[in-house]
């Protein structure tokens, strides 16, 4: 298999790694607006590094993987789609719902498959919550806390180009808890502070923020994210119900500490970062990527998934700036 990689930057150089180790990937090719980038990613791995992305669409490939900036993810997907080529981009699509809408058309028009980077749904502990929910072990499911930490704030040239914390943050939650549940949102109450780093204030962002989620069952889900988790890297979902309580996330590398005499201490190495905590799952959605390319399995994150997501970080937006409750469906999805 050939397969095309856009974007050598930390993200896509892991990809290209774990691609170029694939047994089912014979030839890979990289390209990035970074040439030199590129290239040197591609000599550490044996592969091959073009000069331009119409470059690598010259070549003879079987799948592309796009992990450039989020700016361009729309328009390479549909220049994927118009070569008949089937894509895996990093969420997300695009920033907002028309251009999300633009790729997902072109997609559908050529008739081409779109996985989406959504990769806690390949996380040993998220497939075990889904598959717990689904078995009936909690009994009724009636709260839902989602956490998600990042243990230091993103460059500041980043903050404007992100889409904010909702979409860009947040969002892999939203997306969780979708899937983990089987729900859908229905509507949401959501806040923030931007009373840290000055540089969020500048950006028009935040730097936490705080939503309830109500599902369509009436589960309550509270979901919190932060960029100033000096501690570590920390995500976690919990889940309560009628007959018990499970945890994601929870083990000897999550950056908390208890502060009962008994309870645990704090990690001595805690997660840096979401490379680290989520490895295996991002190599299973690249290796669960290379099979709905050879036919052998079912698209595991249609890009429509995305959509579903982003109007749902929308809904958040516009409820931390009104000051109100937001359906979901005030959000047009086309």
């Amino acid at each position: 298999m050939r397969i095309g990689l856009i974007g050598t930057g930390r993200i896509g150089a892991f990809h290209a790694e774990v691609l170029a180790r694939h047994p089912q990937v014979g030839a890979l090719v990289l390209a990035d607006a970074d040439t030199e980038r590129a290239a040197g990613v591609a000599g550490a791995l044996g592969a091959d590094a073009v000069p331009s992305v119409d470059a690598l669409f010259d070549h003879p490939l079987d799948a592309v993987v796009i992990a450039s900036a989020t700016a361009a993810h729309a328009e390479l997907i549909g220049r994927a789609a118009a070569a008949g080529l089937p894509a895996f981009c990093e969420k997300p699509i695009a920033l907002d719902v028309p251009r999300t809408l633009a790729a997902l058309e072109a997609v559908a028009a050529a008739g081409t498959e779109l996985q989406l980077g959504f990769m806690r749904r390949f996380d040993a502990g998220y497939r075990a919550a889904r598959e717990a929910v689904a078995a009936g072990r909690l009994g009724r499911l009636h709260t839902v806390r989602a956490v998600t930490s990042d243990p230091a704030p993103p460059p500041a040239a980043y903050l404007p180009l992100s889409g904010g914390l909702f979409r860009d943050c947040m969002v892999h939650d939203i997306d969780i808890v979708r899937w983990v549940t089987g729900r859908e949102v229905v509507e949401v109450y959501a806040t923030g502070s931007d009373a840290g780093p000055a540089m969020f204030r500048a950006a028009g962002d935040v730097d936490t923020a705080a939503a309830l989620l109500t599902l369509d069952d009436g589960t309550l889900v509270s979901a919190t994210a932060t960029r100033c988790n000096g501690a570590g890297y920390d995500v976690r979902m919990e889940l309560a119900g009628e007959r018990t309580q499970l945890v994601v996330g929870l083990d000897g590398r999550t950056p908390v500490e208890s502060l009962e005499p008994r309870g645990p201490a704090a990690p001595g190495k805690p997660w840096p970062g979401f490379l680290e905590r989520f490895a295996p799952a991002y190599e299973a959605e690249l290796d669960a990527f290379v099979g709905l390319v050879r036919g052998e399995r079912d698209n595991p994150c249609d890009g429509r998934e995305a959509l579903t997501a982003l109007r749902i970080a929308e809904a958040c937006a516009r409820s931390r700036r009104e000051h109100r409750p937001v359906r979901v469906a005030e959000i047009p999805a086309g």
